[in-house]
């Protein structure tokens, strides 16, 4: 009876220190991305990873089992703040590096790198879509005007699409959603419509984004929740039905792509015991 009693003491410890809620466990991600930031993907065996903050200028390959399968450098760039990806409908991948945490960034940029499930090499050319937001006057704004870091980007329909992760004080739950050109250049980023899912400073911000392949769904995910839009026109995602899903998980949920049309790969980064991990999430 007494280790029993151990035993289910221990199992209890270990799912309170690993809360996946209702989240499907697919791997443990190798230690090289313990501060994993974006995933896309090809095929339904594999994704594509990338790291946050200081990290290396590397996209990764990982396998349903755990194993980096190829590497590819990215040429001539900097990994400044890489916080998502996403791929256009001609399999072109987007690294978006507009991690702004304070704010202060006036060199944001996403970069444009080819099909890397082709590339045969070990290193990728990338070009460089540079942009601003023309909103922001003051580097960084006043503490309650800290609305210019964004974690999440999606193609669609030709056009890049950021969600911005507010980080104001007072926090109003309010998440810009910015529209850039695909292609090279310096680009002034259009501010086209306004989301405001819940006004919970833990629970709210915005980690992450992709589009359903068919463009009817377009998936949010924060820490802990999923929101799903649906019935939208064009890129008016605030006038469509918008749908708050409670993953019942505490890890920290960095990001979301679609595997199929009503299947969700999600990772989260290594915090303290738990974390880098790899997951499923069925839609309904």
């Amino acid at each position: 009876m007494f280790y029993k009693t151990i035993i289910a003491l221990f199992l209890t410890a270990t799912t309170a220190c690993n809360n996946t809620g209702k989240l499907k466990l697919i791997t443990d991600l190798p230690k090289q991305l313990n501060e994993n930031s974006g995933i896309v993907t090809f095929n339904l065996k594999s994704a594509w990873f990338i790291e946050d903050s200081g990290n290396n200028d590397k996209i990764y390959k990982v396998n349903f089992d755990g194993k980096i399968v190829k590497t590819l450098e990215v040429k001539g760039v900097k990994n400044k703040d890489w916080e998502d990806l996403t791929k256009d409908d001609k399999g072109n991948v987007y690294i978006a590096d507009t991690g702004n945490n304070e704010n202060k960034r006036k060199d944001l940029v996403i970069y444009k790198i080819p099909n890397p499930e082709i590339e045969k090499g070990g290193k990728i050319d990338a070009e460089a879509i540079h942009f601003y937001y023309p909103e922001q006057e003051k580097f960084p704004p006043k503490k309650n005007h800290l609305f210019y870091d964004a974690e999440a980007i999606f193609y669609y329909n030709n056009f890049l699409y950021l969600i911005t992760k507010n980080r104001s004080h007072p926090f109003n739950g309010e998440a810009f959603v910015y529209k850039i050109p695909s292609i090279a250049g310096n680009h002034k980023a259009q501010l086209i419509d306004t989301l405001n899912f819940c006004d919970d400073w833990n629970t709210c911000q915005i980690t992450s984004a992709d589009i359903a392949p068919d463009g009817s769904k377009l998936i949010l995910l924060s820490y802990g929740k999923l929101f799903i839009i649906t019935d939208f026109k064009d890129a008016n995602f605030s006038k469509g039905k918008i749908e708050s899903i409670d993953l019942e998980s505490t890890n920290q949920l960095e990001s979301v792509c679609f595997l199929n049309q009503s299947t969700l790969l999600l990772s989260d980064e290594k915090k303290g015991s738990t974390g880098r991990n790899m997951y499923s999430f069925k839609l309904k």
